[in-house]
């Protein structure tokens, strides 16, 4: 027993070359094997934790669509309430025709208000940003030339 409490064990005596050429070939492949053992290790729980990530993402983007379509559902629901209440003061078809019309004036009005912001971004180049790179171009240009001269 050591100082301290606990036993040690006694390492088998080689000499000094040996020692010294199998313990650093042997701490090599050691290190070799611990450091795969390690890289694959950590590949595993990288993917398993994608894994689960991936599945939350795509319950997530399931729900997203589900809640979607019955917000379709619903104003579907909301559209038909104003048929049968306008039902009350004219004519069922009447009151249907009346929604429809409703709805294809709100339709045309965003369809064209979307036309203008497509055209507003189009081409989608930051051209502003393009004619100010070019000033800088032929600024350092110039500014050569005149260092030249």
């Amino acid at each position: 027993m050591s100082e301290d409490g606990s036993t040690a064990v006694a390492a088998p005596v080689k000499s000094d070359d040996e020692t010294s050429d199998t313990s650093t070939a042997e701490l090599l492949t050691r290190l070799s094997d611990q450091t795969s053992r390690l890289v694959r290790g950590e590949l595993q729980l990288a993917q398993a934790e994608l894994t689960v990530k991936v599945k939350h993402i795509g319950l997530g983007a399931g729900m997203f669509g589900a809640a979607g379509l019955m917000a379709v559902f619903g104003l579907a629901t909301l559209i038909t309430a104003a048929i049968l209440a306008l039902a009350l003061v004219l004519p069922a078809w009447l009151s249907a025709l009346v929604v429809m019309a409703l709805l294809f004036i709100i339709a045309a009005v965003l369809a064209l208000v979307g036309k203008k912001q497509v055209k507003q971004g189009s081409p989608p180049k930051p051209e502003r940003t393009m004619a100010s790179v070019k000033q800088d171009v032929q600024a350092v240009k110039e500014s050569q030339r005149h260092a030249n001269e």
